[in-house]
């Protein structure tokens, strides 16, 4: 068993052994992971809390360092995948793991209901026990501290309830543990007054009045203040004498006679559930079981669960078991006057004798369960006004009930949600109820079945009681029936059990704007949405919004699924109930669901709009089309984005996809090409190139939809940059021409400047520089002519850089300064760090390495402030070369290590190549040459692939020299034959220098 301790070091054991967190830091992760209790932490705020207010440029990679770290030290002890990513960070599992502070505080809150002082004592010396010094020792001086003081603090209250139990016993062998804790608490007037207790219980009435003394005096000169009534009370009696010296025992109460044994039959088939039956089972067999709500959407198998358990636990209470279905979901819910009249039945009343009222009847129900250890089952509860007249005062009794809402008003109640089941056990419950025969040998159509069900109970059941009653029914039918999504309520139907009832009840007790909103959500689509979507959709605020999806997630018909990177929570209904949902809206409001997804989609694109206009890109700025309508709170909503809007898109963008989908299927085209212009306008979303050839897909059917040739224009502008980023050059210099045939028959010359870059940046990385530079010069003409600075930073910038590759630094260094001056003038941070990037690459090229490092870390750090990782990563490596040309090898392996597993993440081809590249002469400088020839030759197969000669025969110049470090003469010269052969038919700098 794997268990977190917090109440002393930072320690996880599994099995008696403890795991090697290795330094402070990892300590401060881990701990900050486990007390938020399987919540998502960003790395943000990790970052914040290992590093406080000066984090290393590193802090992000270190983290996840740290993370893998600890991984793997988990994962060698038998427990895998406790640590797991979620963005927009990092949660720890905590399914069957045990931490010492959750114990600490359920072991207080049982003793605490406990009336006997004995049982209460045991409770509390099993939670002192847990205690090994102070909370999170040696982490009190990081941003943790609050969390420490805290964990002490309860420790604490454990502690003044254990000395009060031991002194209600009439105990005083506490006395040293006491006086302990006094001297650290001064103040604490709960502690002194038992220490004065204590002293005066053993006859040391003297010593008892100094304690006192000593209390005020520190009260008096720390905090200005005169002691409590309670102390002061504790003193009076000590010098009047007539504090007791030994306490009142409790009298037992006599066992009733009638044991009840209500509950129903186990159902047979039951299945899996085994986590969440053990945590069940834990619960009811204690001293103090309490109250357990079992909750979760309709259909998930509660009733089945509560009643297993309940069986299970059969044992743990001798007294009877009580069981009662409330029908909280029909229309005529039990009342609790109704209930307790037949509990009370069963526990032996007469019907003649029982009570009228309901409060007399909760009077004498709650004096026959007092002292008695009995199990009360109440299954489909409707709320918790139908369940508090139910609950037995007495504390060894216990209460588990079922229900679709959570019943949070419930104090005190251990609340277990009832989840999907696993794969593994979806298809062992269909297996289970169709017969294993009938699944063998058709798995992949099992496979099917169970994720059509959405690994949901009560659907599961239905397929599988279809598939044992209809024996000739062949596996794969059914699965092709469930697949589509208009038949599959219908098929999920057997006898008296249907999905669509199931749902149904939950639909029908919403309010008009909860039904509304799941409707119109349904008919959308989304695999998980926003607060914002919802409002958009009901033309609502953000925080009306978010009441009506707190009503949903109530009923079990939305789930919230955690929070975004602006914060913003997020939430996903069930396939089963977004296909109801959607049944619902498409017959109760077809006409407005049009305009509904039309409205998120204006509310995405005025969102995209405020975010390039207030943090203008590198590349050009994305204006509206007029005719969308901004949502009322989208200036706020601007304002919540992150820094790293690459975060938030990652983490929206499965939303977007499906909402476009939806809106080019209804005839949304002109809004689906805005959206896809405005989307494709965020250029930290490059890396993503899937999910931008769906979108822009979509846009080019829905551009001939509308039959406005700059619509068109402007998509094959966007299907172009995308083929540059997928390193197709020559497609993408291609598209670029179609484009800008477009935009001069239409006279835009906005479209022409844009059109015109592209070629010019896809002519670049092939080497075709002369080309480059004959459409920048034509595109920089017009976009000064147009007086748009981002563009001009553009075009100059990638200018400068083939001017740079042809070896004419004078026209190099004017472009690069005329870049940098106009992304300044326009506002665009992004910019300003990719023209001094180019402006380090110009100054490495001249030997000035210096001048070189320092551009280029300027650019890292605007980068990495922007949360652009991946060009973050490209201005390291290029600071990294003029470490290496200025003779600190040692200093940029590290660096330029990290900086291919950045670009190997985002699947950047060119930046592999090029950082393999750099690698590889690293090491040949260093004369490790296998290593070396690794490197370039794995640069080469990239080159080749890309069809990038120039880039391909500056790298065989490389492979080379490292040849003629070998000795092997003959194969340096014909690599440097190749090499200069390209050099020479493209014009760069290295056949001018003569390399």
């Amino acid at each position: 068993m794997l268990e977190f301790r917090l109440l002393g070091p930072v320690e996880a054991v599994i099995g008696g052994t403890s795991v090697p967190l290795g330094g402070l830091k990892p300590q401060v992760l881990l701990a900050a992971l486990v007390l938020e209790r399987g919540k998502v932490v960003s790395t943000s705020r990790l970052v914040e809390l290992v590093w406080g207010e000066d984090p290393p440029t590193s802090a992000r990679s270190l983290i996840q360092t740290y993370v893998s770290k600890l991984r793997k030290a988990l994962a060698d002890h038998g427990a895998p995948d406790v640590i797991q990513s979620r963005s927009p960070g990092y949660l720890v599992r905590l399914d069957g793991a045990r931490v010492d502070a959750d114990a600490l505080a359920l072991l207080l809150s049982q003793a605490k209901q406990e009336s006997q002082h004995s049982a209460a004592a045991r409770l509390l010396n099993e939670a002192v026990s847990l205690s090994r010094g102070p909370a999170l020792s040696g982490l009190q001086d990081t941003l943790l501290r609050g969390e420490a003081r805290r964990l002490d603090e309860l420790f604490v209250s454990v502690q003044e309830e254990r000395f009060a139990t031991e002194l209600g016993l009439g105990r005083v062998d506490h006395l040293a543990e006491l006086t302990g804790a006094v001297t650290r608490h001064p103040a604490n007037e709960r502690l002194r007054g038992q220490l004065m207790v204590t002293l005066y219980r053993l006859g040391r009435q003297a010593d008892a009045l100094a304690c006192y003394r000593e209390g005020r005096d520190a009260l008096v000169d720390e905090l200005g203040v005169e002691p409590g009534s309670e102390i002061v009370a504790i003193h009076s009696a000590i010098l009047r004498g007539t504090l007791e010296l030994v306490p009142a025992e409790v009298a037992p109460v006599a066992q009733a006679a009638v044991v009840p044994a209500q509950l129903p039959a186990s159902p047979a088939d039951f299945t899996g559930r085994v986590r969440e039956l053990a945590a069940l089972a834990e619960g009811l067999s204690g001293e103090a079981p309490a109250v357990h709500v079992v909750a979760g959407q309709g259909g998930c198998g509660k009733s089945v669960l509560t009643v297993r358990a309940a069986h299970d636990a059969c044992g743990s209470f001798p007294d009877g078991q009580l069981y009662a279905e409330l029908r909280g979901t029909s229309d005529v819910p039990a009342t609790p006057g109704e209930i307790l009249g037949r509990f009370l039945s069963a526990l032996g009343i007469e019907t003649a004798q029982l009570p009228e009222s309901t409060q007399e009847r909760q009077e004498l129900y709650r004096t026959l369960l007092s002292g008695r250890r009995v199990l009360v089952v109440l299954d489909d509860a409707a709320s918790e006004e139908q369940v508090r007249p139910l609950l037995p005062g007495a504390a060894r009794c216990a209460v588990l009930i079922s229900s679709r809402d959570r019943l949070a008003g419930l104090a005190g109640a251990l609340f277990t949600e009832l989840d999907l089941v696993t794969p593994e056990e979806a298809h062992a419950l269909l297996a289970r109820i169709a017969g294993d025969t009938r699944l063998a040998g058709e798995e992949a159509s099992a496979r099917r079945i169970v994720d059509a069900c959405g690994r949901l109970p009560l659907a599961l059941r239905i397929a599988g009681a279809r598939l044992a009653s209809q024996r000739r029914l062949p596996l794969q039918v059914l699965a092709d029936r469930l697949t589509d999504e208009r038949r599959r309520l219908n098929e999920l139907s057997a006898g008296d059990l249907a999905v669509r009832s199931s749902i149904s009840l939950s639909y029908r007790a919403l309010d008009a704007a909860a039904r509304t909103a799941l409707g119109r959500m349904g008919h959308l689509g989304l695999p998980d949405f926003s607060t914002w979507v919802v409002s958009w959709m009901l033309q609502t605020s953000e925080a009306e919004a978010e009441k009506v999806l707190e009503v949903l997630v109530d009923a079990q018909l939305a789930t919230l699924s955690g929070a975004d990177a602006a914060g913003v929570l997020r939430y996903r209904l069930h396939d089963l109930v977004r296909l109801y949902a959607r049944e619902r809206a498409e017959a109760d409001e077809p006409a407005e669901l049009t305009a509904s997804t039309a409205r998120v989609l204006d509310g995405w694109i005025a969102l995209l709009g405020r975010t390039t206009s207030e943090n203008p890109p590198a590349e050009s700025t994305w204006h509206p089309a007029a005719g969308h309508r901004d949502p009322d709170d989208i200036a706020d909503m601007a304002a919540r984005l992150p820094v790293d809007l690459d975060a938030w898109m990652h983490g929206e963008e499965p939303a977007l996809a499906v909402a476009v989908e939806r809106a080019a299927a209804t005839g949304l085209h002109r809004q689906v090409c805005d959206f896809v212009a405005a989307h494709s306008a965020i250029e930290q979303v490059t890396s993503r190139k899937d999910l931008r050839d769906r979108l822009i897909a979509l846009a080019m059917t829905s551009a001939h939809h509308t039959g406005d040739p700059a619509v068109e224009a402007d998509v094959l502008a966007q299907l172009a940059g995308l083929r540059y980023a997928q390193d197709r050059f020559a497609e993408s210099r291609q598209l670029f021409g179609e484009a800008l045939s477009l935009c001069r028959n239409l006279h835009d010359v906005r479209g022409q400047a844009a059109a015109l870059a592209g070629m010019g940046v896809a002519c670049r990385e092939p080497g075709h520089l002369t080309e480059a530079v004959h459409f920048l010069s034509q595109a920089a003409t017009l976009s000064q002519a147009l007086d748009d600075q981002v563009r001009i930073g553009q075009v100059l910038r990638i200018r400068g850089s083939v001017h740079l590759e042809l070896g004419d630094y004078p026209a190099a260094l004017a472009d690069l300064s005329d870049s940098l001056a106009a992304y300044q003038r326009a506002g665009s941070r992004r910019g300003v760090a990719l023209s001094l990037r180019s402006m380090g690459l110009y100054h490495r090229a001249r030997g000035d390495y210096a001048e070189s490092m320092a551009a280029c870390a300027d650019a890292a750090t605007i980068f990495a402030e922007l949360g652009d990782d991946l060009m973050h990563s490209y201005a390291v490596r290029a600071h990294a070369k003029a470490q290496l040309r200025a003779g600190f090898a040692a200093e940029a392996l590290p660096r330029l290590e990290a900086a291919l597993a950045t670009v190997q993440a985002h699947d950047d081809r060119w930046g592999q190549a090029a950082t393999l590249r750099v690698l590889g002469q690293l090491h040949l400088s260093e004369g490790r040459l296998d290593l070396a020839q690794d490197y370039l030759d794995a640069a080469m197969s990239l080159w080749d692939v890309m069809e990038t000669p120039l880039w391909r025969a500056r790298t065989e110049h490389d492979l080379a020299q490292l040849h003629q470090a070998r000795g092997e003469t003959d194969l340096a010269d014909a690599a440097f034959a190749r090499a200069r052969t390209v050099f020479h038919a493209r014009g760069s700098r290295e056949d001018k220098e003569g390399l």
